[in-house]
């Protein structure tokens, strides 16, 4: 029953992207604000620590709502308002569901991580792209773990690039790094752009 669930879920993810015209990995915040607009949500940002909390989700006689934590990097983000799209989809009867609460049903949480992770890149582009770069399955490294990342320009976390990798079979479990894949990039492409324009900021103001 679970993994009909799932993989329902995960059809509804596909569904969502193709009617509101997303085809590559890359899913930006503004591409989740026009659905939320178009579905009707209002988001929220909460400009406080949230301890255990990445987002929670809203139906009340106030209407539907998201919240999530501001100071957020973008990727994080990007996946919180998609998990709490399959909340609004699904789930939106139960009123509210504050995410990472322990006391919400097991399933229904590890659904919303399983609709995130396909509405921001779908197995099947995962399977293509891997391919395009030349990983072979059980063959899987953090270097390509990196150079996936690097040049499809996903907002999916290395973390749930690292899952990915592993549920499709390019790697067994646990063999991938879960930490350090940044300082990885770092060494393999250098300091982005933005980062370095960053740098020269500060820099010019201590001078």
């Amino acid at each position: 029953m679970r993994y009909e669930y799932y993989e329902n879920l995960k059809s509804l993810a596909r569904g969502v992207r193709e009617h509101h015209g997303l085809s590559g990995p890359r899913v930006l915040k503004s591409d989740l604000r026009r659905i939320y607009k178009a579905e009707g949500i209002q988001l929220d940002y909460w400009p406080y620590p949230l301890k255990g909390l990445r987002g929670a989700y809203f139906n009340d006689q106030h209407g539907k709502s998201v919240m999530i934590a501001k100071e957020m990097p973008v990727d994080p983000t990007v996946f919180t308002m998609a998990h709490e799209l399959k909340h609004h989809l699904v789930d939106s009867d139960l009123g509210v569901i504050k995410c990472m609460d322990k006391t919400i049903c097991e399933p229904i949480e590890i659904g919303a991580e399983v609709f995130a992770a396909e509405f921001l890149f779908p197995e099947q582009v995962f399977v293509e792209l891997m391919s395009q770069l030349g990983v072979q399955p059980g063959r899987c490294t953090a270097e390509d773990i990196v150079r996936l990342k690097h040049e499809s320009k996903t907002t999916l976390s290395y973390a749930g690039l690292v899952k990915r990798a592993e549920w499709l079979k390019y790697a067994e479990k646990d063999t991938l790094p879960r930490s350090g894949l940044r300082s990885l990039e770092l060494q393999m492409y250098g300091v982005p752009f933005y980062r370095r324009r960053t740098f020269i900021r500060i820099a010019s103001s201590s001078v």
